[in-house]
C-alpha cells in the first residue's frame, strides 16, 4: 500500500470496535479496525469521514455504542459534507441496489477521491466490488486491509 491512503469508513467499519466480540469474525474485523487507527494515529493513512457517516451513527438505538462510535470521530482527518454532485450520484447508485446510507457513502468516498472504502458489510462489498454503478472507490474489508497494509 503507499504511504498515506485516504480511506473511507462506513458505519459498519467504525462500530465494529464497538461489536460483541464472541464471533471470531467479529473480533479479526475488530482487530483490523484498531490496526487501521494505529496507522491513523501515526500518520500513515488519512480517515476521510463525513457528515452522512456521523448521522448514521447518531441512529444507532444503543447509546453507549453510539455514543463509542461517535468519540472516534474526532480522529477523522478531513470531514466532507454532501454537495449536489454527491446527491445525484447517491440517488443513481440506490436506484441501482444500493441502500440509502450505502449510496451516500460511496458516492462521498467518490467525490472526496479516497483510495479505499473499508466496510463491514458484505452486500455492500459485494456491490462495489462487482462495479454495480461503476464505483471510482476500491472498497475492502478491514481484513483486507490488515493483510494489504505494512507491518
Amino acid at each position: 500500500m503507499g504511504s498515506t491512503l485516504r480511506i473511507y469508513l462506513d458505519a459498519c467499519a467504525v462500530s465494529r470496535l464497538t461489536d460483541d466480540p464472541s464471533q471470531s469474525r467479529i473480533r479479526l474485523e475488530a482487530e483490523a479496525m484498531e490496526h487501521f487507527f494505529r496507522h491513523l494515529l501515526a500518520g500513515r493513512v488519512r480517515w476521510i469521514c463525513s457528515s452522512i457517516l456521523e448521522l448514521e451513527i447518531r441512529r444507532n438505538p444503543d447509546a453507549q455504542r453510539r455514543d463509542e462510535a461517535l468519540r472516534m470521530l474526532v480522529y477523522a482527518t478531513e470531514m466532507h459534507l454532501p454537495d449536489a454532485w454527491v446527491t445525484t450520484r447517491a440517488r443513481l447508485l440506490q436506484s441501482m441496489g444500493y441502500g440509502p446510507f450505502d449510496a451516500l457513502h460511496l458516492a462521498i468516498a467518490e467525490h472526496s477521491k479516497a483510495d479505499l472504502l473499508l466496510t463491514t458489510d458484505d452486500r455492500f462489498l459485494r456491490q462495489v466490488r462487482r462495479g454495480l454503478g461503476k464505483p471510482s472507490v476500491r472498497a475492502a474489508n478491514p481484513l483486507d486491509y490488515l493483510q494489504e497494509a505494512k507491518p
